[in-house]
């Protein structure tokens, strides 16, 4: 299995080729890049012609050093602004394009949430959010097929949200039955759910591509590093052996910022062989 970590625990929106080669020699074999999420950055005021450039040069980054852009992750923002159909157009339009953008990484899987007409907090129709979803990302698929890319839908820590739980998750990925929509388990989602993220990874089997991996205290979404939270990690490792997942153990963390700058290199090797010792 191979092993990954957050674009964002390296750069930013600008990168250079030696923070793909730091990537690289700490141990990971691939990145979840996440310059798609901030839809506020200048790579969505770019024109075609320089957000094919921009991209074209973090894949160059990335293959010189041997590091495989393995997944993205779409635009995000929190509190959800998906409350009017303008809201919903606006996103509509900037996950299109970062589904293209993903394709010029040479990217397969594209992580995204579901939308949240109502905010995060509140849920008063089921049924309509699930309507309203499966109208959203049925017309995200065509995109997605056209690009050849995977849409991977993530669980979620919104504990009044009726589309958030790994089950409620995969019932709406099997009702959408395209093999260009999946799954993406979030460790710390569920753990927010005082659930199993070994159990999630059991109960979507076949449909799992992408992981975002990380602790916390069962209650709030942390995003702490494994082994410092709830999780049991020797029941995910070995769930994943179960079903047979081949994919990337993706990390969705990142050592402190308070850590003085000449030790942060020593923790960020340690954090890359946490993740090894995860894939096992």
């Amino acid at each position: 299995m191979k092993t990954g970590i957050s674009s964002s625990a390296y750069f930013g929106l600008h990168s250079t080729e030696a923070d793909y080669a730091k990537i690289k020699l700490h141990g990971y074999d691939c990145i979840d890049y996440q310059n798609f999420i901030n839809t506020e950055t200048e790579l969505f005021t770019m024109s075609d012609s320089e957000f094919e450039k921009f991209l074209l040069r973090e894949k160059a980054y990335a293959q010189s050093v041997g590091i495989e852009i393995f997944q993205t992750h779409g635009p995000w923002r929190y509190p959800p602004q998906d409350c009017t159909e303008e809201d919903r157009a606006e996103r509509m339009e900037k996950m299109k394009k970062s589904i293209w953008g993903t394709s010029l990484l040479e990217c397969k899987y594209f992580v995204i949430h579901p939308i949240m007409p109502y905010g995060a907090d509140k849920d008063p129709e089921p049924e309509r959010l699930f309507e309203m979803n499966f109208e959203f990302m049925s017309a995200l698929l065509p995109v997605a097929k056209e690009h050849g890319v995977v849409i991977c839908l993530e669980n979620m820590p919104m504990t009044q949200l009726s589309l958030s739980r790994p089950a409620e998750i995969l019932e709406f990925v099997k009702a959408i039955n395209s093999e260009n929509m999946q799954v993406c388990i979030d460790t710390g989602h569920c753990a927010v759910f005082g659930e199993s993220p070994a159990d999630a990874v059991r109960l979507t089997g076949e449909y799992l591509k992408v992981l975002h991996v990380h602790d916390n205290d069962g209650r709030m979404d942390l995003h702490w590093l494994p082994y410092y939270g709830v999780v049991d990690w020797d029941d995910f490792n070995n769930a994943l052996n179960e079903i047979g997942y081949d994919g990337c153990l993706s990390l969705e963390t990142n050592v402190s910022r308070k850590i003085p700058a000449d030790i942060k290199e020593h923790h960020q090797i340690g954090l890359a062989l946490i993740a090894k010792k995860l894939a096992e």
